[in-house]
């Protein structure tokens, strides 16, 4: 009986596993396609055919495209989250932290634009009523601003932010929209940027600085 038990569950395992891997597959797809005709033109049957699947198989998964957005912007939480954890742990003050948190931000956009302007395109629009893939792209954006903001908390605690910065939930968010702002800018207006002879990459780091030493401690900045 036991033995039958943890067969079935292996093989309830396994079916996860292979689900996850086909939803990735689908994303995957739709990224590449959306990158080339852009979120608008994008159809169920294009991200089929390049997922080499049937548009039906696709609907199994994304009942539409307005649901496969929203798995995109989920996917780049995901991604940012991973990126987020990894430059913390590179870290032990809580300013570099927070730092180092802007600058993996910035490297995501740079590595994943379609899933930058999937996560854009989301926070952009105004939020479907009782749609649960929403509310699990919520939760996931929730999760990424902890990690933010413990760093903020930690920063306050080990002196490289300054305690009289704001509240630490507000920094974070504050932070976020700012950053995030900057990185729409370098790829939306771009025109305009060369018109006023900034490079893109001028923007960002200006940005980025602008933002980081408005929270840092004295300390922090001479270190």
């Amino acid at each position: 009986m036991t033995r039958q038990i943890r067969r079935m569950s292996y093989l309830a395992e396994r079916r996860l596993e292979e689900k996850e891997r086909r939803r990735l597959e689908i994303l995957e797809a739709a990224a590449e396609v959306a990158g080339v005709v852009g979120f608008e033109a994008m159809t169920m049957e294009q991200v089929a055919r390049k997922a080499r699947l049937s548009r039906a198989l696709v609907y199994v998964y994304f009942k539409d495209k307005h649901d496969l957005l929203i798995g995109l912007c989920i996917r780049a939480l995901e991604v940012l989250r991973e990126r987020f954890t990894a430059a913390v742990a590179a870290e032990t003050q809580g300013y570099k932290q927070v730092e180092a948190c802007g600058r993996a931000y910035v490297r995501f956009a740079s590595d994943h634009p379609t899933l930058f302007d999937a996560l854009a395109q989301v926070e952009a629009h105004t939020p479907i009523a009782d749609d649960p893939s929403l509310d699990i792209s919520l939760k996931a954006g929730d999760e990424l601003q902890s990690i933010l903001v413990e760093a903020i908390e930690r920063g306050k605690a080990d002196g490289s932010i300054r305690p009289d910065a704001g509240p630490s939930a507000l920094l974070g968010l504050t932070l976020w929209g700012l950053m995030h702002g900057v990185l729409q800018l370098t790829q939306h207006k771009s025109g305009s940027l060369e018109s006023a002879g900034v490079s893109q990459v001028e923007l960002i780091e200006q940005g980025f600085v602008f933002a980081a030493r408005a929270i840092a401690s004295s300390s922090a900045l001479r270190s």
